[in-house]
């Protein structure tokens, strides 16, 4: 194994930075715009909430592999235009991060008790000092753990940009597969790669998890 990933480490590296800027481009913009929709769905629930969960409802029951394609061929051929699949892989998997992430931000901001918000208002506190100094700092502890899941799952879900010709490490991986025929090892080396990348996220969620999660009322 470390034999083919030394021979091969330009096509490796390659596929990684790939993969990274492919993953970077999701988390950037899955928790920006993930958490305002959040937030504003809190605000104007029957407008915006209503809308954002029902796309979400509908995004959630379409496989991410069904949606990829889906854009990826026949939405363009219908407009008559032909997109980078980086950028097609990019616009899929950050709208289901969208929706994941203002989920977990809605429900985390529906989880805190209204007497924070009472008290707030006594001390004479304006929404958005409110919102600022009150409701996000406790809301982002408590749903930080699930946000790094959430994200790690993303990840995952990278390997299937390949499908649509994107030289992220998954498909490196098969054209390396291709010239050396070793299944065992080169796609050991690709686990190796999610092991180093996922293991040190994973770990970070559980141990905020243990510490953060808990009854937000305690406090």
């Amino acid at each position: 194994m470390i034999e083919i990933i030394i021979s091969y480490r330009e096509a490796f590296l390659q596929g990684l930075l790939v993969t990274l800027k492919l993953s970077l481009t999701i988390w950037s913009l899955g928790l920006i715009l993930g958490g305002a929709i959040g937030i504003l769905e809190t605000k104007w629930k029957k407008s915006i909430g209503m809308l954002s969960r029902a796309l979400a409802f509908i995004i959630s029951g379409i496989p991410v592999l069904v949606f990829l394609f889906w854009l990826h061929y026949p939405l363009q051929a219908l407009a008559g235009v032909v997109i980078d699949p980086f950028y097609t892989a990019a616009l899929t998997l950050t709208i289901v991060n969208v929706f994941a992430v203002a989920g977990i931000v809605r429900h985390g901001i529906s989880e805190l008790p209204s007497q924070y918000i009472e008290t707030a208002r006594v001390c004479g506190l304006r929404p958005y000092k409110i919102l600022r100094r009150v409701q996000l700092p406790m809301v982002l502890r408590h749903i930080i753990p699930s946000l790094l899941e959430t994200q790690v799952n993303m990840l995952h879900l990278t390997l299937f940009a390949s499908l649509i010709s994107v030289n992220e490490i998954f498909r490196m991986a098969q054209r390396v597969n291709a010239i050396v025929y070793k299944p065992v090892e080169v796609y050991s080396a690709l686990g190796m790669f999610f092991l180093l990348v996922c293991l040190p996220l994973n770990g970070l969620a559980l141990y905020l998890k243990q510490k953060f999660s808990r009854d937000i009322s305690e406090k």
